[in-house]
């Protein structure tokens, strides 16, 4: 039997809280293991329970979330973080991305959008939706390009790279090349360290530098 979703949800507003938990508890193959008011607290609670997801509002009292998905990448890199706001100012973008969260969907998204975040996030992934990632992908093409590092990747690995920014798991990337799962994950890992990566949310940003962001 696959293992739950852990989660933890942070936001200052207890309605808020109170209606994502309604959400997501619908959901079998989900668990609220946890919720806060602010950052202090939500790394408080972390230290308490296991987390495999961690979902956050931006603007909250002391510490913002921006702070808050940064101390969590530092201190457990192995937590997923997921902003949802209704935020979608290109300069908060471009901190989230930095602060390399795994994921940002404004607060009018609907259920099945923020179903499919959850769901591809903690399949290791990442889900930024169109309004957000139309301003990422302005944001970083104004970056320099990486010409170099891209010319480290194989073919496969190029491939790969697009279907990953498709937003493709690893099994419907093995599906789709008839490769094992294991193996799609091996070329995951040999991508990131060729390129000195840490994080799928680093890779994206690469990509879009490169344009490698569509087939």
């Amino acid at each position: 039997m696959k293992p739950k979703i852990k989660i933890l949800i942070v936001d200052d507003h207890q309605i808020f809280i109170d209606g994502l938990k309604a959400l997501l508890q619908q959901e079998d193959e989900i668990q609220i293991v946890g919720q806060a008011l602010n950052g202090e607290d939500a790394l408080l609670a972390l230290q308490e329970t296991t987390t495999d997801l961690l979902i956050t509002d931006i603007s909250m009292p002391g510490m913002s979330g921006i702070k808050l998905t940064q101390k969590v990448k530092e201190k457990y890199p192995e937590i997923k973080v997921l902003v949802i706001s209704m935020h979608n100012d290109r300069e908060i973008v471009s901190e989230i991305l930095l602060a390399e969260a795994d994921g940002y969907i404004l607060k009018n998204a609907n259920r099945a959008d923020l179903m499919d975040a959850v769901s591809k996030i903690a399949d290791h992934g990442t889900y930024y939706s169109k309004e957000i990632l139309a301003i990422m992908l302005e944001r970083v093409k104004r970056g320099k390009k990486q010409e170099d590092k891209a010319q480290l990747l194989s073919p496969r690995e190029t491939e790969i790279v697009k279907l990953i920014m498709q937003e493709n798991s690893s099994e419907q990337i093995a599906q789709k090349l008839f490769i094992s799962k294991g193996t799609v994950d091996t070329h995951r890992k040999n991508i990131l360290e060729k390129l000195q990566i840490k994080t799928l949310v680093g890779l994206c940003k690469f990509a879009f530098q490169n344009h490698l962001d569509s087939l």
